[in-house]
């Protein structure tokens, strides 16, 4: 069987993107990996509908990438603060690749948001894919993708 003729419905990427694919829900996340905790400071940042904010929180708790933890200020009603889990911790890597992307082909080098560097060495830190084997900075060329074991064919 050939890639098109699998079907595709239990593709890994169609099914992530099913869950982080919409554009607010990746600034949401992004912005949580930057600190943001607080349905206030991610409406105030993000510049989006408290409808919209509360969709995309509600749906990135329940799908186990987001937590709630509630907190209280002085004379205020208890409220939550979304943290990211170990599954959105996970997706750092992604939003790594899209801003270094985004540096690559999209921004003048002046207008970088954020200088990411290693705390270790100061290098500046980027994306790359290796193996399993740890031959690292692999490109497209340098694999082979195989249909796995559950690969259907398209009806």
């Amino acid at each position: 069987m050939e890639w098109l003729e699998a079907s595709t419905e239990n593709c890994p990427v169609q099914r992530t993107l099913d869950v982080v694919g919409e554009k607010w829900t990746m600034l949401i996340l992004r912005d949580a990996v930057n600190g943001v905790r607080r349905f206030d400071d991610f409406h105030r940042h993000i510049g989006l509908s408290e409808a919209v904010l509360s969709d995309r929180l509600r749906k990135l708790t329940s799908a186990g990438i987001l937590k709630t933890v509630p907190y209280q200020e002085p004379g205020s009603r208890a409220r939550n603060e979304y943290r990211l889990t170990r599954k959105g911790w996970d997706l750092w890597p992604a939003l790594m690749a899209l801003g270094q992307w985004g540096e690559t082909y999209i921004l003048d080098p002046e207008d970088t948001l954020l200088d990411i560097r290693h705390t270790g060495c100061d290098a500046p830190v980027r994306v790359v894919v290796e193996c399993s084997a740890e031959h690292s900075a692999l490109n497209p060329w340098d694999v082979t993708a195989r249909l796995g074991p559950g690969a259907r064919r398209r009806s």
